[in-house]
């Protein structure tokens, strides 16, 4: 058994929110438990009883009361509902935590210093674009788009929109003019709002044209805004007298619509509840992340990514949202930590490939700085051993680094942190509460201690509502239900460990068979990337007509390196030493650059069919890409 990385202090148990809980359910339920486990089990077990023990530990305020917890369909999860009757607010209980004592937001870009945003400021915003929203006659249910940068403006418009009932969606400015149609085009907004311009990387990006033709093809709306344009400016600059108005919704009404990656079609509308994501990131954020009243919260992300809305609700919390915009490698590499450091941020997160990245680079930074971080927390794709190690070594030994895994389906995590159990390397530390995972086989048992499917035995209040303008819910079904019906297959190869901890090897859907034995990508990125050599990687593995298997491995290298028999036997020989034989590759070529969704992901099935002679139109969006101009090298190869 290998030793953990941390182990939680006794006073950071009893002073954390899961302890509060547990004291919580312990006086007003009389339910006592041996450990975090037999807590896990009963909140599975009992998910009425679990779920609504929440809303009410949590004090989730509504306007009037919820006829029944959980209605589910008879052998289906698709239709279930949640606390039926209750009418709330989201925006109504973010602006709860209003205070003089702390600033709501704090802010830095490339171009702007760090700011701090106060609640009284952040509401005159929300006011004054919600009185622009109200005379445009935005309703309940109207849908509100925005193309926009992850900055203070992006929180109040979201604000605005939530407090009147409307349904909110947004994407990132490095979207492409293709792929934001194809994703608002399905859901018909009534107002867009938009930046002319954005910074990445000390570079400025016009998207004005971008702007004008994406209006042009939304018939749907009735007007648009461009922050930081005259017109913005007298929007805000009217005195609004009036109180924010807070137009509730029923629990199970939409409150934002997310996108799946659209990299081999056009990307579904995936639309959450409103109740169903307030109560989840509650319990995500205050119990698993042990997020307080009072401390900074600091997530590197786009507004395209699921983890700005996760962010967001930090501070439903009573945290100080922590916002960054621009390229964390610009002016230099220690940007994010530099502001971390500035903003005294407790909380901080990032894609793993942030830190995968870093933690190759020649820089001093955590040799001269100190940094009061509680939390690191890491998504997106799996997070190494190595990273983990280096992150105590590097970073702090007493940091709670949180590695979680969900997804923009539930737009949450449902495995992730535990302030009660110790932290081992490689592995999420536990699965989160009322998140009844197993890992199963193809057969369809239960397995422990051996790689299986990621399957979610029972609802949960952040699965989808439904997918906007999905029939029949004929797509929902084919993303989840196909392989085990009433059964959440979530498409991911996991492992319980001894800890009952959780290691995840990757999509299934991208899973490397080699002679008919699974491998996960993970393992082979794992092992690649850990070699300083080795900037990036990407493999895939081609099943071939006459029934045998070609497995390429792309590397993209560091500068000044070159891929010379040394370095590919030195890759063979790391791959046979930490796997196996069979995650050696049959071949390796050098790449200029790995193929990327624009929230980051690895393009193994796109690569994997053009490779097998898919037209490249066919197998990807280049609009859905981060760096669409990587495919060149790809197609250029011979198919097999």
């Amino acid at each position: 058994m290998n030793n953990p990385l941390w182990v939680p202090p006794a006073t950071y148990i009893n002073q954390s929110n899961l302890k509060k809980y547990e004291s919580w359910l312990q006086a007003q339920k009389k339910l006592v438990f041996e450990d975090y486990q037999a807590m896990w089990q009963w909140s599975v077990d009992n998910i009425a009883d679990f779920w609504e023990s929440l809303y009410h530990f949590f004090g989730i305020k509504s306007h009037t009361d919820y006829q029944s917890v959980l209605r589910q369909p008879a052998h289906e999860m698709i239709g279930t509902r949640w606390f039926e009757g209750a009418q709330i607010s989201y925006a109504e209980h973010i602006f709860s935590n209003k205070t003089t004592t702390r600033p709501a937001i704090i802010f830095q870009s490339e171009t702007q210093p760090i700011t701090e945003i106060t609640w009284s400021e952040l509401e005159e915003e929300v006011k004054a674009i919600q009185a622009y929203l109200q005379k445009k006659g935005v309703q309940k249910g109207d849908r509100v788009v925005g193309f926009l940068p992850n900055t203070p403006e992006t929180i109040a418009i979201f604000l605005a929109v939530n407090s009147l009932g409307a349904i909110w969606s947004c994407c990132s400015p490095d979207f492409g003019l293709e792929s934001l149609i194809d994703r608002f085009q399905q859901i018909e907004p009534k107002i867009l709002f938009a930046c002319k311009e954005y910074h990445y990387g000390g570079k400025v990006f016009d998207k004005s044209e971008v702007v004008n033709e994406l209006s042009k093809h939304l018939p749907s709306l009735i007007d648009t805004i461009v922050i930081n344009s005259s017109d913005w400016d007298t929007m805000l600059a009217k005195q609004i007298q009036n109180e924010l108005v807070f137009t509730t919704v029923e629990f199970n009404d939409p409150i934002w619509i997310l996108y799946s990656s659209g990299t081999t079609g056009k990307p579904k509308a995936i639309t959450h509840s409103t109740g169903g994501n307030l109560i989840e990131h509650l319990k995500a954020l205050a119990l698993h992340q042990d997020v307080q009243a009072g401390e900074r919260y600091l997530w590197y992300s786009t507004t395209g990514w699921m983890m700005w809305n996760f962010a967001l609700s930090s501070m439903l919390c009573g945290a100080t949202l922590c916002l960054y915009d621009g390229s964390p490698g610009y002016p230099n590499i220690d940007v994010l930590w530099t502001f971390a450091r500035d903003a005294k941020v407790d909380h901080f997160g990032g894609g793993a490939a942030f830190y995968i990245n870093y933690m190759k680079q020649d820089t001093a930074f955590f040799q001269k700085n100190q940094l009061s971080l509680k939390t690191i927390g890491s998504t997106g794709s799996p997070l190494p051993p190595q990273a983990f190690e280096w992150i105590y070594e590097s970073i702090s030994p007493a940091v709670h680094l949180i590695s979680l895994s969900g997804g923009t389906d539930v737009c949450s995590a449902f495995m992730g942190g535990c302030p009660y159990l110790p932290v081992y390397a490689g592995e999420i530390q536990c699965r989160m509460l009322g998140a009844n995972i197993e890992s199963w086989s193809d057969e369809g048992k239960p397995v422990f201690g051996e790689v299986g499917e990621l399957i979610i035995k029972e609802p949960m209040p952040s699965m989808p509502l439904y997918f906007w303008k999905d029939e029949a819910h004929q797509k929902y079904k084919a993303s989840y239900f196909e392989k085990y019906p009433a059964v959440w297959c979530h498409g991911d190869w996991i492992k319980i460990t001894e800890h009952l901890g959780i290691i995840i090897y990757g999509r299934s859907d991208a899973t490397l068979n080699r002679d008919g034995v699974r491998i996960g990508t993970a393992e082979v990125y794992n092992a690649v990337e850990s070699l300083p050599e080795i900037k990036d990687s990407l493999i895939i593995c081609i099943e071939r007509p006459d029934g045998s298997f070609f497995m390429p491995l792309y590397v993209v290298l560091h500068e000044n390196q070159s891929l010379d028999e040394t370095l590919k036997n030195k890759i063979k020989s790391q791959l046979r030493k930490q796997y196996s034989p069979r995650h050696v590759p049959d071949t390796i070529f050098e790449v200029p650059e790995i193929p990327y969704t624009i929230s980051g992901k690895k393009m193994e099935m796109p690569i994997k069919k053009i490779l097998m002679g898919t037209p490249v139109e066919k197998a990807v969006s280049l609009d859905a890409m981060r760096n669409p101009h990587s495919i060149d090298w790809f197609k250029s190869q011979k198919t097999y």
